[in-house]
């Protein structure tokens, strides 16, 4: 066990995410940066799918009642055992009666916290992950608070031992800046733009606004055109509305052509908004360090590069899993 003596502003408990419901209308949830997540995992010798802590721009208060390892990756939230300041992307020794705190974030957005054994809160339609919208999952569907107590799973504690020290080289870290260039995959519906829309969509900065959190992220910037036509049975009468599609895990919509929303792991599964373009899974790793003010350009990439976007990615994950492994 381990005991939350402050939870932070946002911090969840989320694993690889719950798949195979998107049809019935549940989201997957689970790590919104998913290579942080996977590294943090890896660094304290769990399977690299296991639930972790996603803390959203400060971290919470632990306390060990015993010896354990530790990781945390992804934002540059320094964190201090004791009061002691300690690397990031490191697996660390934790002592029982131990307090784990956190420095001022610095860059990015999220930190994830892993433990030896990951954390064992109940599975919930075959996962552990927090969806927060429908209090499902996670510890009793929400964020951590003052008070709750977070059941760890078994570990292999001589496993996680020996890997205590080891970092991922700077090479294969991400490096968080204000400024995020994300790959988009346009479509599905990208046809409802003019051609004056989509340059705009392509060719200006947006702006990250203050609604940016695990539903969807929201951007402030150019007005957008889309293509007249005659209000189509089953849609909305605004231009940007369509008959209901399925919205894919990263799909913009536009809503009245201003301010356009990428849905992230927690946002509702179809509706009637044109989904403009989406962005590829290499990227929702970018977009999840972000936060409000960030500025962000969309640049359309074919099906191609996105799939070798996600191949270095993948690429990268194979050397920090060979030399953790070695």
């Amino acid at each position: 066990m381990i005991d939350v003596l402050e939870g932070g502003i946002a911090t969840t408990v989320q694993d690889a995410g719950r798949f195979g419901l998107y049809h019935l209308g549940m989201p997957p949830s689970g790590a919104l940066d998913d290579f942080s997540f996977r590294v943090a995992n890896l660094l304290v010798g769990n399977n690299e799918t296991v639930a972790v802590l996603e803390a959203t721009f400060n971290g919470p208060t632990l306390e060990f009642p015993q010896d354990t390892v530790i990781a945390i990756a992804g934002a540059e939230l320094p964190p201090k055992l004791d009061g002691e300041e300690l690397p990031t992307w490191t697996a660390l020794a934790v002592k029982a009666g131990q307090l784990l705190t956190f420095d001022f974030l610095r860059g990015g957005a999220r930190a994830y916290i892993a433990v030896a054994g990951g954390f064992a809160v109940p599975l919930v339609l075959g996962s552990r992950s927090t969806y927060v919208l429908c209090g499902v999952g996670g510890y009793e569907g929400r964020p951590l608070r003052a008070g709750d107590t977070l059941p760890v799973g078994a570990a292999d504690l001589r496993r996680a031992t020996a890997l205590v020290g080891r970092s991922v080289p700077a090479a294969q870290r991400p490096a968080f800046s204000k400024e995020a260039d994300l790959r988009v995959s346009m479509g599905l519906c990208d046809y409802r733009l003019a051609d004056a829309g989509r340059h705009a969509f392509l060719d200006s900065e947006w702006t990250v606004t203050p609604a940016a959190d695990r539903i969807g992220y929201r951007y402030k910037g150019a007005k957008l055109s889309f293509v007249p036509r005659e209000q189509p049975f089953g849609a909305g009468s605004d231009p940007s509305n369509v008959v209901d599609v399925g919205y894919p895990i990263g799909s913009i919509q536009v809503p009245g052509g201003v301010e356009p929303i990428c849905l992230l792991n927690d946002a509702v599964t179809g509706g009637g908004y044109a989904t403009v373009g989406t962005v590829i899974s290499a990227d929702r790793d970018v977009l999840a360090q972000t936060k409000t003010h960030d500025r962000t350009r969309f640049r359309a990439v074919t099906i191609e590069e996105a799939l070798a976007a996600r191949g270095e990615r993948r690429s990268r994950l194979d050397l920090i899993r060979a030399a953790l492994a070695a």
